[in-house]
This record gives structure tokens, C-alpha cells and sequence, in this order.
């Protein structure tokens, strides 16, 4: 009977409300129903519809912003690493080219950038030896031991992470503010020792592990490409 049918649905509906407040349509018949001849009750569920309402509008409206944000921090990434590139493809010299690495940082918003050349020594200084404020001269296997950092995992040719140096033998004078950093890492091609470009900052948000690295890898793949040049 009819009633039974009604004292069916209304079980269903006691046992499980969502079924009705999750569904658009029913919600929909429901709040456009006359209020007057189903009573206040109506009204109430005519709030219960708006509360869901404005919290699926919330939710959207905070995605959008997340959605939208991520796309200006792309966009403004992507045109900070085009501008560096081009700086890197304007000298004519190496001495130039070095010199050019400062302006990089600075468009890059790095406060320093280290480029560790590895090369094959005669004694066994552990030491790296500084050649300049940029350039410094490592020994052979140095790059991937300080990317590690002694972990045994698979050295990634981008590496950024929060840092505390230990000493200054990437740094220098400036390792006791440097809080975060990174780490590129570069191949110059068949029978040519390593490198590695380090961007250091003072900020120590502004390289962490969980961002995205494309834009810092195809840096490292132009870099090293045209450190290939001065290097032959």
C-alpha cells in the first residue's frame, strides 16, 4: 500500500540522510515544493540545502584560487628561468660567461650560486679550493657525495632541498646563512668529470623537496650544454 510505501522511504531516509542531501535532484523538488502545504519542516531543509550549497561554492571557489595560484607561480617560474637562460647565451668569453652567472642569480632571486668543477689531483686533498667568488675546483667523485649527502639512492640531476651547511667548502664566507639550496647537477658530456651548479639561499622556503623541479632540470640541461663550449 501506499503507506507502507511512505514508512519504506522514510526508513531509508532515517538510515541513511545523506541519500537525500548528497542528491541534487531530490533537493532540487524538495526546496521548490510549496511550503506552505508541507508545513515548516520545509523551511528547514530549505537551510540544510543552502548550508550545502554555499559549502560545494566554498570548496570551488578555494580550489579556483588554488588552481589559478599555481598557475601564476608556473608562469612567473617559467619566465625567471627564460630570462636566465638568456643571460647565460650572451657572452663571448668564459670570463664573461662566469661573470654573467651573479646576474643569473639575481634573476633567478638567489642570493649566491656556486659552480663545482670535479678534476683529477695528484694528492689527496679532501679540500675544495675556491678559484673565485663563483668557480670552485673539487676532487673527482665530490658532486655526488654531497648531493647525497651519504645516502644510498640514485643521485637526481636536481636536487632541492633545506640546508644547514656544516662548513664553508661550497659557500665560503656566506654558508652560516644559507638555509636552503639547489642542487644541479651536470653533465658535460663522454670522458668529462661531473659538475654541479648550487644556488643558495638565505630563505629556507625558497628550495624545498616538494616542489617541482622541470623548470630547474631544463636550466641544468641549457647550462651545462653551454658550458660545453668553454670546456672544449
Amino acid at each position: 500500500s501506499s503507506t507502507e510505501a511512505l514508512e519504506d522511504i522514510r526508513k531509508k531516509i532515517i538510515s541513511d540522510p545523506e541519500l537525500i542531501l548528497e542528491d541534487p535532484d531530490v533537493m532540487r523538488a524538495l526546496v521548490g515544493a510549496d511550503p506552505t502545504a508541507l508545513g515548516d519542516n520545509i523551511v528547514d531543509l530549505r537551510g540544510i540545502a543552502l548550508n550545502r550549497l554555499e559549502t560545494r561554492l566554498d570548496r570551488l571557489e578555494d580550489t579556483h584560487r588554488s588552481v589559478i595560484s599555481a598557475a601564476y607561480e608556473n608562469l612567473a617560474g617559467t619566465n625567471v628561468i627564460h630570462r636566465s637562460i638568456l643571460q647565460l647565451l650572451e657572452p663571448t668569453d668564459f670570463t664573461e660567461f662566469m661573470k654573467n652567472l651573479a646576474e643569473v642569480a639575481d634573476t633567478m632571486r638567489v642570493d649566491t650560486v656556486r659552480l663545482v668543477l670535479e678534476s683529477v689531483q695528484e694528492n689527496d686533498e679532501a679540500a675544495l679550493r675556491p678559484l673565485d667568488e663563483i668557480l670552485v675546483r673539487a676532487k673527482k667523485g665530490m658532486v655526488d657525495g654531497y648531493i647525497s649527502q651519504g645516502r644510498n639512492a640514485p643521485v637526481r640531476v636536481v636536487t632541492l632541498r633545506q640546508i644547514h651547511p656544516e662548513n664553508d667548502d661550497i659557500y665560503g664566507k656566506n654558508a652560516d646563512w644559507i638555509r636552503s639550496e639547489a642542487c644541479l647537477k651536470l653533465d658535460f658530456g663522454p670522458g668529462t668529470l661531473p659538475g654541479m651548479l648550487v644556488f643558495g639561499s638565505e630563505d629556507p622556503h625558497q628550495f624545498k623537496p616538494t616542489q617541482g623541479t622541470d623548470l630547474m632540470a631544463f636550466f641544468a640541461s641549457v647550462f651545462e650544454r653551454t658550458m660545453r663550449r668553454w670546456l672544449a
